[in-house]
């Protein structure tokens, strides 16, 4: 087991479960399948400040946002380069 390094193997994952979990809950730890990363195994508390973090950057993102507010604010930017005469 690579207790030291943060990452298991699938394998150590059947066998340790408990200590690998109880590494998780201390940092996020990696699984591997074959020699390549597979998972992350992490705590909660990480999981949702990840889960803020990424909410954060979709919020208000042209992607995001409706045609229709869309089209209200090309409207008023339209409506304001027009007014500068």
């Amino acid at each position: 087991m690579a207790g030291t390094s943060g990452s298991y193997t699938t394998s150590d994952l059947s066998r340790k479960s408990g200590g690998i979990i109880a590494a998780a809950l201390r940092r996020p730890v990696i699984i591997t399948q074959r020699n390549k990363p597979r998972l992350v195994l992490l705590n909660i508390a990480d999981y949702e400040r990840l889960k803020r973090q990424s909410d954060a950057r979709a919020t208000g993102t042209l992607e995001t946002v409706s045609d229709t507010l869309l089209a209200e604010i090309e409207k008023a930017v339209n409506g304001y380069a027009g007014s500068d005469g």
